[in-house]
């Protein structure tokens, strides 16, 4: 079973609520780090199993590597 993964809550947060709190915008900067990073990550590593799959398919049938 996979684990389940936390849910990510957004709240509109207008003008007319006065000060905000620097650690829950910090909190909510991080966190989108982290989900791009995430992202970045794994779309470099598609490209280097498709890269590795383009190898594959180019080597003769008999050679090892």
């Amino acid at each position: 079973m996979a684990p389940k993964r936390d849910r990510i809550i957004i709240e509109v947060i207008g003008p007319e609520t006065g000060q905000s709190d620097p650690a829950r915008a910090d909190a909510a900067i991080r966190s989108l780090a982290r989900l791009i990073g995430r992202q970045i990550a794994r779309e470099q590593f598609e490209r280097k199993l498709a890269q590795e799959r383009r190898a594959q398919k180019k080597r003769p049938a008999g050679e090892d590597a």
